[in-house]
């Protein structure tokens, strides 16, 4: 049965339609060739080609890598315990690091016009680290931003793909662990089934329409993450977790795109769980398309929705004094 659902009323451009059928036809058989043919040791090159140079800066605010209590990553700005911060979990496959010019360019700008600093973890890759090494990495980070002093209600937690997964995952482990929730959370075209590369039925019925995956390219990264384990597992596929106690969750997802019903799906379930969802289904522009302002100017409305969800549901959290004292000078280091 086809599932019920609407798209946003958004005008696509020329220039960025051009750029999507340029994608499908030309780039996406281009990469799966490239890594059809990957190497574990290739694909471990690439990502160290991919990390760097890190940029010192992106859209006026500084960027530094740092080790906050355990968790490594990439301080952007200034995170204060008095405004909140973003916590950040990218995107990838599992495989990729943060890029320099996609995902942390685009969590300075998303920082920015909400007006706080972020954190984005640099968890660790498959193929050398499998599943839970990458999720173990990201509550690591939740936990140093409450040791740190950031009262829950101030922390706002937001991913794509593979980090949309990781974003439902880790509220799975917040709920697990008896810690208090984000004030909300957005998830990025997730992956949320893990078990199957054939279903939910999108990932065929989209595989000629989606201008950047392929099933074959999530096959090759639920082997390399999930390898062996149990897919089913809800902290692997989110699709089948109990949504209860849940944040205010916003989802985003293009109509093209093979993860699709990833999306639609966990929506209606967190929906049935109590949960406030807001879903938005995009027109015509590829997966993870918020991040690729660059190449498709209408994903700036993508950031602005996202950064009114997150703003609306902030909250004050706790006075200056209830923090440890060397949060109170506002920067984690």
């Amino acid at each position: 049965m086809e599932r019920q659902y609407s798209v946003k009323p958004v005008a696509i451009g020329r220039i960025s339609r051009r750029r999507v059928w340029l994608m499908r036809h030309i780039l996406r058989p281009l990469s799966w060739i490239l890594l059809r043919f990957l190497s574990r040791s290739a694909g471990i090159n690439l990502q160290i080609r991919l990390s760097g140079p890190v940029r010192r800066e992106a859209a006026g605010q500084s960027i530094r890598y740092q080790v906050l209590q355990g968790a490594q990553g990439f301080v952007i700005g200034r995170p204060d315990p008095q405004s909140g911060v973003l916590l950040y979990l990218h995107g990838g496959g599992f495989l990729l690091p943060a890029l320099p010019s996609v995902h942390l360019g685009f969590v300075a700008r998303l920082a920015r016009e909400l007006g706080v600093g972020a954190f984005v973890p640099d968890y660790r890759l498959a193929p050398l680290n499998q599943y839970p090494a990458a999720l173990d990495d990201c509550e690591t980070a939740y936990r140093a931003l409450l040791d740190r002093g950031f009262a829950p209600g101030k922390i706002m937690l937001a991913g794509e793909s593979a980090g949309g997964n990781l974003v439902l995952g880790l509220l799975q482990r917040i709920r697990r662990h008896g810690l208090p929730m984000p004030s909300s959370a957005v998830s990025i075209s997730p992956v949320t089934e893990m078990a199957r590369a054939h279903a939910p039925p999108s990932r065929t019925e989209k595989a000629r329409q989606d201008p950047m995956l392929s099933v074959w390219l999530l096959q090759r990264m639920l082997q390399d993450y999930a390898g062996g384990l149990d897919g089913s597992d809800p902290e692997l596929s989110p699709i089948r977790a109990d949504f209860t106690g849940f944040p205010p969750l916003y989802l985003l997802a293009s109509e093209p795109e093979i993860l699709l019903d990833d999306t639609l799906i966990v929506a209606d379930r967190a929906r049935e769980d109590g949960v406030h969802v807001k879903c938005d289904i995009w027109p015509v522009l590829p997966h993870a398309f918020p991040l690729l302002e660059g190449a498709f100017p209408e994903a700036r409305e993508a950031r602005s929705d996202i950064a009114e969800f997150l703003r609306m549901h902030r909250e004050k959290g706790e006075p200056a004094s209830a923090m440890q004292p060397d949060a109170a000078t506002a920067e984690p280091a």
